[in-house]
């Protein structure tokens, strides 16, 4: 069971991850804009297909462009043309896109809390509502377990322990009712994520190689019981006397898990290194054709630094499927780490993140781009 902070898992984690600030990115459509010195700021635009048809009977492609910032201070902010600053969670899942990133061998040997991360960018993607009961269900989490860090206070009032026990039975109750829905959510996806999973996972490593996915909520009354309410509560009530002592939530969606399993054992357990790396290679190319066939497109595929990870057949493998989508973002140290791209016909626009950030740079501070072009005696050099 994952001893984790139930305030890590938040819908923010379904926003994707970042590149390397000294990365190099090979990029097709997305465009990075110099910004303040303290945030990075990055503008797609995302066609869209209108209903309303042109008088050749196609439809309009209408634009939708999302603003990211990247805050080095304060919370991330986001944009829809260019309207109100939103949280960052108001627009994850809103452009289609699928990471490969060097942390994604975690999927199948790291902590829970990472296939959790990996179980809420699925549901941001695939289920409408789902963030924003992530996100409730966190809140309740912190407020219920906040009541019991004060329950185990020893200073604690006789009148103060009433009230925050009052308390306790009503975010229990909440907690129960959001912690239910979110359970049914994410075993759905799981579900849907299970078959196309085995199934790409055996054209990447062989025939002879079986793999499975299982869900293993911590509301595990939610997959025995029609209604399972009332075995959560009774089982809170068992918990209690633990939970107080430790002042946390000792069952709840923040401790799920998924179990990827190789010919009926535990990856995490028997699998090699290799195989860990196909499996979690399988379970974002899953991902990636459940999103495509909801949204009826194609999502952005992100490559984030994962070449040096892996070995020649593997690299192969995840070009060979870059190649056949229609965007595709690519962050190395040097362009020259993405084996197989020059010669192979691959239409390509390399931007040099250094590069920019140098501009970048001169556009705030061009003093010192004059000074740098003046000798020491404040004479322009040869």
């Amino acid at each position: 069971m994952d001893g984790g902070d139930p305030a890590a898992d938040t819908a923010a984690s379904a926003a994707g991850s970042e590149a390397p600030a000294d990365a190099s990115a090979i990029d097709a459509g997305a465009t990075a804009v110099p910004a303040a010195a303290d945030a990075a700021v990055s503008r797609a635009p995302a066609p869209a297909t209108s209903d309303r048809p042109t008088a050749a009977g196609a439809g309009d492609v209408t634009v939708t462009t999302y603003e990211a910032t990247i805050a080095a201070r304060g919370a991330n902010r986001a944009r829809v043309n260019g309207g109100p600053s939103r949280y960052m969670r108001d627009i994850a899942g809103a452009i289609p896109c699928i990471a490969f990133t060097p942390e994604d061998q975690r999927l199948v040997a790291g902590d829970p809390a990472s296939r959790r991360t990996f179980l809420n960018q699925a549901g941001a993607l695939l289920t409408p509502g789902y963030a924003e009961r992530l996100q409730a269900c966190t809140h309740i989490a912190r407020q219920r377990s906040t009541l019991l860090k004060q329950l185990g206070a020893r200073d604690h009032a006789a009148g103060a322990t009433d009230a925050a026990l009052g308390g306790l039975e009503i975010w229990t109750g909440q907690f129960i009712e959001a912690g239910v829905a979110l359970t049914r959510m994410r075993a759905d996806i799981v579900g849907r994520l299970a078959a196309p999973f085995a199934r790409i996972y055996g054209e990447l490593a062989g025939d002879d190689q079986t793999a499975g996915l299982e869900y293993d909520p911590s509301f595990d009354e939610v997959l025995a019981y029609e209604r399972p309410e009332p075995e959560i509560s009774r089982h809170f009530q068992r918990l209690y006397p633990g939970e107080v002592a430790r002042g946390q939530n000792l069952i709840g969606p923040n401790r799920d898990d998924l179990t990827l399993t190789l010919n009926g054992m535990p990856a995490r357990e028997f699998a090699s290194n290799g195989e860990m790396w196909t499996l979690a290679l399988a379970l974002k190319m899953a991902l990636y054709g459940l999103v495509a066939e909801d949204r009826g497109t194609q999502p952005i595929v992100i490559l984030d630094d994962v070449f040096a990870q892996l070995d020649e057949s593997r690299r192969e493998q995840i070009l060979d499927f870059a190649r056949r989508q229609r965007q595709v973002l690519i962050t190395v140290a040097a362009a020259g780490d993405v084996p197989g791209l020059d010669g192979d016909g691959t239409a390509a626009h390399v931007i040099d993140v250094a590069g920019l950030k140098a501009a970048q740079e001169r556009y705030l501070h061009p003093e010192l781009a004059l000074a740098a072009l003046m000798g020491g005696d404040g004479t322009a050099r040869r």
